[in-house]
């Protein structure tokens, strides 16, 4: 099952989003093809203010501790992390279910 996996970071906390970076990046590709897509949210000015991941779990706990382990909401990055189920409808502009 898919799920997205959205994550609003604490205002002003770039550096601590850098100290983290490689092992957050490690973390993620320890998970192999659960991870669908991942990437960071960014402002106006083009600086990360959040993650956004699409992840393929067998359910919502897994999902949730995919998450709560991410090195990055472990060092507190995260003012917010939101697990919601994903359909996936269309992909490259056809439909696929």
């Amino acid at each position: 099952m898919l799920f997205m996996i959205l994550c609003n970071d604490h205002p002003g906390q770039g550096a601590l989003r850098a100290e983290t970076r490689e092992t957050h990046l490690a973390y993620l590709a320890e998970q192999g093809e659960a991870i669908i897509h991942a990437g960071p949210l960014l402002d106006a000015d083009g600086a990360a203010i959040g993650s956004l991941l699409v992840v393929e779990q067998p359910d919502q706990a897994a999902a949730e501790a995919l998450a709560a382990h991410d090195p990055y909401n472990r060092a507190g990055l995260f003012a917010s992390v939101s697990v919601r189920p994903h359909r996936l409808v269309i992909r490259n502009g056809r439909r696929v279910v």
